[in-house]
């Protein structure tokens, strides 16, 4: 059963969601997200579930990733950041060409940030090599640095800690703590439990 708890009224609303319906299944089959409403205000909001239950989904709705059914999410694609980089169709990519393509389509791009995360999370010197040639986690930092260093209005995360490091996890989560005072931009994150130590404007459970 779908849930959404706004933990702060203090925050603004950056997203809103009136009757969201989607992604179309099989021929006669049910959606699997059907006429979800919810506000996300600025800040870090938790988008938890188990397998199955459509937090990628919900993700890619919200990003046009994926077409709904019916229903409208106030924010355009263009101002919501997100990206999966684990397709074969990015292997023959560099990290530094991943990083340039997508500095293109966010006005608000924060290159500084991009060079002191990239330090943080130990990718420096990995900028030249293709994606085929990184690990899982090192494939997920580089989907991450340009995440947080886009300057989007709202930065979707899907799991973003699984198979990092610890010192990257604390990194992550350090910038997170910050993020979560942030007046007018939104992250959501999503992952079988919401991050820990860090302060959440609402929660959503499918």
């Amino acid at each position: 059963m779908f849930q959404h708890i706004q933990k702060t009224m203090d925050h603004a609303v950056v997203l809103s969601v009136t009757g969201l319906t989607g992604p179309a299944g099989p021929a006669g089959a049910q959606p699997l997200l059907a006429a979800l409403h919810f506000d996300i205000p600025a800040g870090v909001t938790a988008l938890t579930g188990d397998e199955g239950t459509g937090k990628t989904s919900l993700l890619r709705l919200l990003a046009g990733d994926l077409t709904a059914v019916s229903g409208s999410v106030s924010v355009a694609p263009d101002d919501v950041f997100w990206v999966d980089l684990q397709g074969a169709e990015h292997d023959q990519t560099t990290v530094q060409a991943c990083w340039d393509a997508l500095r293109t389509r966010y006005p608000r791009w924060n290159e500084a940030l991009l060079q002191d995360l990239a330090e943080a999370l130990d990718m420096t010197q990995h900028r030249a090599k293709r994606l085929e040639m990184l690990s899982t986690g090192s494939r997920r930092k580089v989907m991450l640095i340009a995440a947080l260093a886009s300057g989007a209005t709202v930065t979707l995360l899907d799991q973003p800690f699984a198979a990092l490091d610890l010192k990257s996890i604390r990194a992550i989560q350090d910038f997170l703590n910050e993020a979560a005072e942030h007046p007018s931009r939104a992250w959501i994150v999503a992952d079988y439990e919401a991050p820990g130590d860090v302060p959440l404007a609402s929660l959503l459970h499918l």
